[in-house]
């Protein structure tokens, strides 16, 4: 291992308007409310988030059932289905949708091609909470395109009348290839404007700038987080070693062997205190300067959301 070496921090990082309305539509509740609040599956995928807000008296539950009558249920930042809201009203809950408005209109972007007779296809991973939700607002003629082999088979009604979605957090890249076939076998495809999240792709370009001054990259935040673990791909598809970890706790000192230049950033649903814990690891294991890399400075802010 060399005695020191550079870190650089990607900017912007970390989170995104829709985690930090997601987060404080929660404590709000909360506050107003009074323990406990209930919540439909994790309200952003991080394990450190959902440890911090069950010490705040949150409780989150994966079966509407699980939720007493007249409770508060939030709804999580990926959003729901139909179905699970008319669940949850016939079940008594008061709602809060701290679904991310992007996401929502995803939604809107499905429900409208789907009023005008479209086959719609949403291009995502499968079992993911966000499109199951995008893909429940409507009742049939939706499919679910995760790569490039699904996109050559997916059938459709009329192959006129076809348009597309994606889920908010993927890598443009990714995308790109699976629309290029789209393109091919449905010339007429309806093709609305990006639905990838502008702070996902923002945090994408900043790992491209990063990669070029890393020996080494590693993503802050959890397994289960979608756009992290794309940050993690895109570092990868530069020709950066890259790590998806959860704190600093998960930092193995062999990683660091011939290493000179290391960078670091974090996924959309991981909080900077643990990013200033990777930083602070580094430090004492051989760091020297520190340099913040020019970025997007994102100024948009949600509105927590309100009691339905």
């Amino acid at each position: 291992m060399n005695e020191t070496f550079n870190i650089f921090l990607a900017s912007p990082r970390g989170f995104c308007a829709g985690v930090e309305r997601a987060i404080e539509t929660v404590k709000q509740c909360l506050e107003k409310y009074g323990q406990p609040i209930y919540i439909l599956h994790e309200i952003v995928h991080n394990r450190h988030v959902i440890e911090e807000l069950q010490k705040s008296g949150a409780v989150f539950v994966e079966h509407l059932e699980h939720i007493p009558r007249g409770e508060v249920c939030i709804f999580s930042a990926h959003g729901v289905s139909k179905g699970v809201e008319k669940q949850a009203s016939e079940l008594g809950l008061r709602t809060v949708d701290a679904t991310c408005p992007l996401v929502n209109s995803v939604h809107t972007m499905v429900e409208k091609y789907h009023l005008l007779d479209y086959d719609v296809l949403i291009i995502g991973h499968h079992n993911h909470p966000e499109v199951e939700g995008a893909a429940g607002r409507v009742s049939g003629r939706v499919y679910v395109v995760a790569d490039e082999k699904e996109a050559r088979e997916v059938s459709v009604i009329d192959p006129d009348k076809v348009a597309y979605v994606t889920q908010t957090t993927l890598c443009k890249d990714d995308v790109d290839g699976i629309l290029n076939i789209l393109d091919k076998r449905f010339p007429k495809i309806k093709r609305p404007r990006s639905s990838i999240c502008f702070a996902t792709q923002n945090r994408q370009n900043a790992v491209k700038q990063l990669a070029g001054r890393s020996d080494l990259l590693l993503v802050v935040g959890s397994k289960n987080s979608s756009n992290s673990n794309r940050l993690k791909e895109v570092a990868m598809q530069c020709g950066v070693k890259a790590h998806l970890i959860d704190d600093q706790n998960d930092i193995l000192p062999e990683w660091l062997k011939g290493v000179e230049k290391i960078g670091i950033t974090a996924g959309a649903s991981a909080p900077e205190r643990l990013v200033n814990g990777v930083v602070d690891w580094m430090m004492r294991h051989g760091g020297g300067d520190i340099k913040e890399m020019e970025g997007i400075k994102e100024n948009i802010h949600f509105k927590p959301a309100v009691l339905d």
